[in-house]
């Protein structure tokens, strides 16, 4: 996911290729893991992460088109019931009236609308449908963040500004597809959205947590909750 300069995440592209610093978790070297098609694949040995090599992403208006084919209403019950998998654990983790922020919440922000019958309070960021700064410059009770980080061509310095957003005993709530199988990899739906370039492994996010000071737990499949110490 491409995002605005003045954000402080977008400012350059970062090196995605054989013998780059891992994106995810900053430590490890990128190696070659699969081509399949145009498509280049690249592994961090450190943090297990699969990186889509810079120069198979795609454009910002190509990113946004694919963006644009989304069907995600707010009215979808079906789309609720999948977004619950987030909503619930987290509305068990935090006051009523707290303060979140939606971030990458896209077109037809669904999981904020549910926060907010819930009884709290949601301001919204994505950098195609929803850019407003002012949402950055503030502090959160909690974040979230669903079908997003598979996006992000900086994900360390997202998660670096997640926890600048994020106040002291506050929680981070992330839903994206752990990926558990190689040998699948290529026939993997996942993989095959054009916008997804990075896949991570419940053991990548754990790397990330104790990179950030987090604490991680997964309430249940591609759910990952982060709590912020006091």
């Amino acid at each position: 996911m491409h995002l605005q300069k003045s954000t402080g995440i977008s400012e350059k592209k970062p090196d995605a290729s054989a013998g780059a610093i891992c994106s995810v978790c900053g430590q490890g070297e990128l190696m070659g893991f699969q081509t399949l098609g145009d498509k280049e694949y690249l592994r961090c040995p450190r943090c297990s992460a699969t990186i889509m090599a810079r120069k198979s992403w795609l454009g910002p208006d190509e990113e946004r088109a694919v963006y644009e084919l989304h069907d995600n209403d707010p009215g979808d019950t079906g789309y609720r019931s999948f977004l619950e998998k987030l909503a619930l654990p987290m509305l068990e983790r935090i006051q009523p009236g707290a303060s979140g922020l939606d971030f990458g919440c896209g077109p037809g922000p669904a999981l904020a609308e549910m926060m907010r019958e819930a009884g709290m309070e949601v301001a919204l960021f994505d950098p195609f449908f929803h850019p407003a700064e002012s949402a950055l410059s503030r502090e959160y009770d909690f974040i979230t963040c669903t079908e997003v980080v598979e996006h992000l061509h900086h994900p360390a310095k997202v998660f670096r500004q997640l926890d600048g957003l994020l106040k002291p005993g506050g929680w981070l709530g992330v839903m994206t597809c752990f990926q558990t199988c190689d040998d699948r990899f290529d026939k993997w739906h996942y993989r095959r959205d054009p916008t997804h370039v990075v896949f991570y492994r419940e053991a990548t996010l754990k790397v990330v947590a104790q990179r950030m000071g987090w604490t991680m737990t997964v309430p249940c499949k591609d759910v990952a909750m982060f709590y912020k110490p006091l």
